[in-house]
């Protein structure tokens, strides 16, 4: 039985923003995450924009929280080597009706303390975005995107180097109360906490619940992507949104340009039963490819290359015109469990200020000393594809295997995937290669380098295919030899 100050559970960018900020003080933490690799859930499955806040009920946590890490996002990512742009967002009317809206999300995002929100006629949104449909749009120059996969795991990998242990594979299947603390039970291990924080997103209702509070429900809500090869980005150069109609269930189907520079259609919101229902459906994703080309008709559908599913974490059921803020509190039904609840968009852009909040409140129970060992930057792999012909060259001169390329479309390097493969949380898995260094991401969706990426794990971690992980443990793409 392993021993903690604090056990997080869930290892998507809340939880690892809490591992983060928590590593600055003077205890011993520990992460458990139930896939193989951090980034697997919510967190690796939306559109990547740091949103500004102009969305969200002036008064709520969603607005406060939203705004202010909007506002510090760039200096994050500064520190810890994390792609960004501020390339600004257009929200797009077609008609008076959604004029009059966008006027309202102006008004909003003042009270809420949004900077750089205005309205802009026909002719100046066609200066920014040539092509766009629509009779005017407001203009957002604070938000901005990122990468949400390199985000997460460079907040848990900092942490690790500041002395928080992360344990994959570890899904939490019992809590039990002890004096002073919790015991936490996984498939294989026992661990002990004076503090538990939940922050295992879809799954937090349940989470909670285990631990003695069960008065929280999540209400998955399902949104279907479309990816479009990067040749789109010669189209669009920022997210577009339409205005926002209430019933809707979210921010209605738009364009986000990637740090990569693919561009995303959707989502769709659609509540479900299951909260492992990943499914895309044909007539959903034609439909999103019908309300796209409504924000930008010169959209074809040779430039789409891939489709993928995210879930929301709901604390509004389907029909219900109640508003769910994020709810970030010390259970007052047990003492020492610290929920977050309910955090869907903008989780991203707010966690941060969230994992802020929850330090906060153990500092109210208990002294916080600094930890000598705290990173405050963090440096990841060298990204190839993205240095000079001069820097790729001393690169390839130091070591030879950057001159190898495994992922043609990417330009991924055998030298990154080998780093990769030996990064502080191990990357056991194919998606874990993909999702740190875009290697499977292009136009061929891992036709030509999946083989080779393949060989390389063997090589290096010493298994055979069949030990070889897809995206979670157990679930090898291969099962067995066919001769």
């Amino acid at each position: 039985m392993q021993n903690y100050d604090v056990i997080i559970v869930g290892g998507g960018a809340v939880g690892c923003a809490v591992a983060y900020t928590l590593s600055q003080y003077d205890l011993k933490v520990a992460l458990l995450e139930r896939n193989g690799d951090v980034a697997m859930g919510t967190s690796g499955k939306n559109s990547a924009v740091v949103h500004a806040g102009f969305n969200n009920r002036p008064g709520s946590l969603m607005a406060h929280l939203c705004v202010d890490g909007n506002q510090h996002f760039a200096e994050i990512c500064h520190r810890l080597d994390v792609p960004y742009r501020a390339c600004g967002k257009l929200v797009v009317g077609f008609d008076d009706q959604d004029m009059e809206i966008l006027r309202g999300l102006v008004e909003t995002g003042r009270q809420n303390g949004c900077r750089g929100l205005e309205l802009i006629d026909q002719a100046e949104m066609q200066r920014l975005e040539p092509g766009m449909g629509g009779v005017g749009a407001m203009f957002s120059k604070s938000t901005a995107i990122t990468n949400p996969f390199l985000y997460t795991i460079h907040l848990c990998e900092a942490a690790m180097l500041g002395g928080v242990e992360c344990f994959m594979n570890q899904e939490v299947c019992k809590i039990e109360p002890q004096p002073n603390g919790f015991a936490v039970l996984t498939q294989t291990e026992t661990y002990r906490c004076k503090t538990l924080i939940n922050a295992a997103g879809l799954y937090s209702d349940k989470v909670a619940a285990m631990a003695g509070d069960d008065r929280f429900c999540i209400y998955p809500c399902r949104g279907e992507y479309l990816i479009l090869d990067q040749h789109a980005s010669t189209m669009i150069s920022r997210p577009i949104y339409p205005a926002p109609h209430k019933g809707v269930g979210g921010l209605g189907v738009h364009l986000t340009t990637t740090m990569s520079g693919n561009v995303l259609i959707g989502p769709n919101a659609e509540y479900i039963d299951d909260k492992n229902d990943y499914a895309t459906k044909p007539a959903v994703l034609e439909q999103l490819f019908a309300e796209a080309q409504q924000l930008c008709p010169q959209l074809t559908r040779n430039l789409i290359i891939g489709q993928y599913t995210g879930i929301r974490s709901k604390l509004v059921a389907k029909g219900e015109k109640n508003f769910g803020d994020f709810i970030i509190e010390e259970s007052d039904r047990v003492p020492g469990l610290i929920n977050l609840i309910g955090i869907e968009s903008p989780g991203l852009t707010a966690s941060l200020p969230i994992a802020r909040m929850v330090a906060d409140i153990i500092g109210r129970k208990q002294e916080l000393r600094p930890n000598g060992q705290f990173q405050a930057e963090y440096r990841g792999p060298v990204r190839f594809r993205e240095q000079s012909r001069e820097a790729q060259d001393a690169l390839i001169a130091q070591n030879p295997d950057y001159g190898e390329i495994v992922c043609r479309c990417e330009s991924v390097t055998k030298a990154e995937i080998v780093q990769a493969l030996h990064n502080p949380l191990g990357a056991h898995s194919i998606v874990s290669i993909k999702n740190r260094l875009r290697a499977t991401m292009g136009r061929c969706q891992g036709g030509y380098c999946t083989p080779k990426i393949v060989n390389l794990m063997m090589e290096e971690l010493g298994v055979a295919p069949q030990e070889i992980d897809f995206r979670h443990s157990g679930d090898m793409p291969f099962p067995g030899r066919v001769k």
